[in-house]
């Protein structure tokens, strides 16, 4: 093949994206993923913050499924169209929607006869807010939303405001491996305790995190005294809370398992991705302090 082949062929290919993203069905989506991705937005930042965002991120689920079924109706869709229409009528060809809807690239004799309006009202409005809602739901069941909830009352901030007793038993209760029966009636007697003391303690007025509060009991040997609670604080902390948190263990898991590490063991695996993806951590320690630690 030829230089001038290949300059020919990018020509093509570059003439081909650009009459794409010329299109109206190009502009409808760019439209209907802006609009998805408004609502959305806020939930995603909060679910990304520190944990004292639990509360707000829980409240957003809802309020985006809401928004999201309140969009999907024709009123929405009608909305969308209208906002699509203004764009294109100075520069991209505008569409009919009660004509027949020809496929891009296709003669009308070899498409299946269906209107403008059903292809892009049920083959793609609404298929990709149900997506959306359905990732949602998944995500977000009945009970990863208590879980997430009960979490909240862990959270040290304010002097332990968000503190409720009843809802850490509960918490205690979604884990049946880790709690027994005796363990639960010791944790509720603990509980009383615990709160009376933290909220005593100045040193503990200003923590804002879980992991701050689990790294100050740790510091002070409490995670001995409050074994029960401390549990609980352990179990919270492995919890993946964040939507983005789980892609980037994920992600994290394709770079450290790769070709040429296919037979990495369980254990070796989950210790690689902890160094890997709290690297900021990590990077804090010399070479030196692991030698000596290990004895390498």
């Amino acid at each position: 093949m030829t230089v001038d082949d290949n300059t020919n062929d990018s020509v093509v290919e570059a003439n081909r994206l650009l009459k794409d993203i010329q299109s109206f069905e190009f502009v409808f989506l760019l439209f209907l993923m802006k609009s998805i991705l408004g609502i959305i937005n806020d939930l995603s930042q909060a679910l990304q913050k520190d944990d004292q965002e639990i509360a707000n991120a829980m409240a957003l689920v809802n309020t985006c499924k809401e928004q999201l079924l309140y969009m999907r109706n024709d009123e929405g869709f009608d909305l969308l169209v209208d906002k699509v229409l203004s764009f294109c009528v100075h520069h991209i060809e505008v569409i009919n929607m009660d004509e027949t809807y020809v496929a891009h690239g296709r003669l009308h004799r070899n498409t299946h006869k269906k209107t403008n309006r059903h292809r892009y009202k049920v083959e793609l409005f609404f298929v990709v807010i149900d997506s959306y809602l359905i990732e949602l739901n998944d995500r977000f069941n009945e009970t990863i939303t208590e879980l997430l909830i009960c979490l909240v009352s862990l959270i040290p901030n304010d002097s332990f405001a968000a503190f409720d007793k009843e809802k850490l038993l509960r918490l205690a209760q979604l884990y049946p491996q880790d709690f027994t029966k005796q363990d639960l009636l010791a944790l509720e007697d603990q509980l009383d305790i615990y709160i009376h003391y933290m909220r005593s303690r100045s040193d503990f007025s200003q923590l804002q995190s879980i992991s701050d509060l689990a790294k100050k009991m740790v510091e002070k040997r409490l995670h001995q005294v409050f074994q029960y609670v401390y549990l609980l604080i352990e179990l919270a902390l492995v919890l993946p809370v964040a939507t983005a948190s789980v892609e980037r263990a994920f992600s994290a898991m394709n770079i450290i398992k790769s070709s040429l590490r296919n037979r990495m063991g369980d254990q070796w695996l989950n210790d690689s991705l902890v160094v890997y993806i709290e690297k900021q951590v990590f990077s804090c320690i010399d070479n030196e302090t692991i030698m000596t630690r290990f004895k390498v």
